[in-house]
């Protein structure tokens, strides 16, 4: 098989057709702005420095799929509450600065931002038109439902709720589902159904933060709801990264919908051989180095990591692509990352049918 491109490779796998080798999925963001001599707040503020800059540093390191825009905090701001960029050594993407919702009464006067002009949108509008004019996957990525509902009021005060006052927690959880439809709508009808592929984190809902149960209750009907609404809308493909510890909750992600297609990214507290036997008919896999290794550990470790991960991954039926288990760290030297392309070149290659 010829050496594909980084486009041929990525959409050879979403029309599950051979690849030359294992896709280098990117959860590489601040780590661009690093390598390029930028502040790290450049990737969340401009959308052309950093679409450029993920470009740039992805060429270098031969990485696919293509640049995205999104943070895990993403709700607080929209919603109308406030970040904060990141600044100094150790901060790599925003964070809560103040929450919309702080009392009972504020879930009462809470009401659905405009997806045009709320929060970083605008940010995010400007660089999918930069992935439509460079023709690379137009991923519009969002936190999941729970994750956005935790952004709306802090995630420890929604959980209490859960218990106390569910019919408060549910009356955030659906603000959070009617936003994430108007959002995946409004750029359905910007781009066209078949080229968004919505990206949805679930951090919060991480078993070290609500129990399968509590999944099972709050989480997944919206979940599924959403799934399906997507779906009627035309859209091919919708990626869940399931972050975190979430192997109880892995049963009930099977039941989500994905599309024709789905993918399902991981944390590194999740083996990928139980991913592929939970949800590897309905999806393609990608994970799922442990960040912190990448970031500390010695090249022959990170090696022997990626090699088990891709012998794993190359199991999963229909497809896999390589990725860290969260977003690499910004100060992640350079040569690991390196270290990982040769793993991925000595053990990634696929055989020719």
């Amino acid at each position: 098989m010829h050496p594909m491109t980084s486009r041929e490779r990525t959409e050879a796998i979403l029309a599950e057709k051979p690849v030359d080798r294992i896709p280098h999925f990117p959860f590489i963001l601040g780590f661009c702005a690093r390598n390029l001599g930028l502040p790290i707040t450049t990737i969340y503020r401009d959308a052309e420095k950093s679409f450029a800059a993920q470009q740039m540093t992805f060429e270098q390191y031969d990485v696919d799929w293509g640049p995205i825009y999104g943070y895990a905090s993403y709700g607080t701001w929209e919603f109308g509450g406030e970040i904060e960029m990141p600044s100094g050594n150790y901060q790599q993407a925003p964070a809560h600065k103040s929450f919309p919702v702080k009392t009972e009464a504020d879930v009462d006067t809470l009401g659905l931002p405009d997806v045009r002009t709320a929060g970083c949108l605008p940010i995010a509008m400007a660089f999918s038109r930069l992935q439509e004019s460079h023709g690379t996957p137009i991923s519009v990525v969002l936190g999941g439902n729970f994750t956005i509902a935790g952004n709306i009021c802090a995630v420890e005060k929604l959980c209490r709720w859960m218990i106390k006052k569910p019919e408060l927690a549910h009356r955030i959880l659906r603000l959070a589902t009617d936003h994430i439809l108007q959002i995946v709508g409004h750029w359905v009808d910007t781009f066209g159904a078949d080229r968004v592929i919505p990206q949805f984190w679930e951090p919060l809902a991480a078993n070290r933060i609500i129990s399968p149960r509590q999944f099972k209750q709050f989480v997944l009907p919206y979940l599924v709801e959403t799934g399906e609404r997507i779906r009627e809308l035309g859209v091919r493909h919708v990626l869940h990264h399931i972050c975190g510890d979430q192997n109880a909750n892995l049963p009930f992600w099977a039941e989500v919908p994905m599309g024709e297609l789905g993918l399902c990214s991981f944390g590194e507290e999740i083996d990928i051989e139980r991913a592929i036997e939970v949800l590897g008919e309905k999806a393609i896999m990608i994970g799922n180095v442990d960040p912190s290794l990448l970031l500390t550990g010695t090249p022959d470790a990170i090696y022997e990591r990626c090699r088990q991960a891709i012998e794993k991954g190359k199991r999963a039926p229909r497809g896999f692509m390589f990725s860290a288990g969260c977003e690499l760290p910004p100060e992640t030297p350079g040569y690991h990352l390196h270290v990982v392309q040769k793993a991925l070149d000595r053990f990634g290659a696929m055989q020719q049918p």
